[in-house]
């Protein structure tokens, strides 16, 4: 038996309380920051923080912050990342606040550490965007640069229906009548496997990947390669909401 299966191995009815309280839901950026970082100092994690250039909507700062559970060094590495996609990020946040509550992770083998990286696009979550500060979705940002990214001629087509430039008026009207005629000629399915395949071409566009790497992308491999280095065997959850199947 681990510390990571001590927990399990209680009898059934045992009055020993092994968590603490979850913690109730937020959206607030300032709230999901300095309930991670408590949570992160009571388990006795090292925390660093990654400040990001631009503020907040009420003017905080936005960082991504980092709590370490164990060695620098461990072999084997869990990695946890939250809020990849900012609006998404209460939920992941949460939910790592929750897990370091978790009082058997302060017994963890000494070869094996966790790693939680919280809210690595802070200011798609601080703004409620998907996005980041470029308009950029990180999933589609983490490509080879060193290389062309990838061309999606199918999205050039639809981009006007998808980038209007008012929401009522001539302009809306002509977008939703070519989304009509694209989602007729191509079904729901084809429609959704061009444009969410990602672009590259037009910055003010769905699913835009970037003209390089973006602040995110740039702070998670230096996080990485801070804190990650020695690790031979790494499993990685990053944490997302609303797509698939429920439940």
């Amino acid at each position: 038996m681990n510390g990571l299966t001590a927990a399990a191995s209680d009898p059934v009815g045992s009055t020993v309380r092994h968590d603490e309280p979850a913690p109730t839901y937020a959206c607030d950026f300032a709230i999901l920051r300095r309930r991670f970082r408590e949570a992160a100092e009571r388990a006795g994690a090292e925390l660093s923080e990654y400040v990001h250039p631009l503020n907040g909507p009420d003017g905080e700062t936005l960082a991504t912050d980092v709590a370490l559970l164990g060695r620098r060094d461990a072999r084997k590495l869990i990695v946890l990342i939250s809020g990849t996609h900012g609006v998404e990020g209460p939920f992941g946040s949460t939910c790592q606040t929750a897990w370091l509550g978790q009082k058997h992770l302060r017994r963890l083998p000494g070869d094996t550490a966790i790693l939680a990286i919280h809210l690595i696009n802070p200011w798609g979550t601080a703004w409620s965007r998907r996005v980041n500060e470029d308009n950029v979705d990180l999933n589609r940002n983490f490509i080879d640069w060193s290389s062309s990214a990838p061309v999606n001629n199918g999205y050039a087509g639809l981009h006007d229906a998808m980038a209007y430039r008012e929401w009522e008026g001539p302009d809306r009207i002509a977008a939703d009548e070519k989304l009509a005629v694209a989602r007729k000629r191509l079904g729901h399915a084809g429609l959704a496997a061009i444009v969410e395949a990602g672009q590259y071409e037009f910055a003010d566009g769905m699913f835009y990947g970037g003209g390089g790497p973006v602040w995110s992308n740039r702070t998670l491999n230096e996080i990485l390669k801070t804190f990650a280095g020695a690790a031979r065997q790494a499993i990685v959850f990053d944490l997302h909401t609303g797509a698939g199947p429920y439940g």
